[in-house]
């Protein structure tokens, strides 16, 4: 398992505001491969955000509202 992985949040189409309406991990949580990290949502879609890889989560990078 790799020490620290940074995620990103993928572009979820061609919109201009997406936001991040939900954090569903903090730090200290462990989590699996394709646990949802965050929820993210934009005009017309909605997406949770996978781990790419197991773990502790060390550090939330991300705050509520648009990205």
């Amino acid at each position: 398992m790799p020490d620290e992985v940074e995620i990103r949040v993928p572009d979820i189409g061609d919109f201009e505001d997406e936001e991040v309406v939900e954090i569903l991990v903090g730090p200290g949580d462990v989590v699996a491969v394709d646990d949802p990290l965050v929820c993210c949502v934009s005009d017309l879609a909605s997406m949770e955000i996978p781990s790419p890889v197991a773990g502790r989560g060390q550090e939330v990078r991300v705050s509520l509202g648009v990205c």
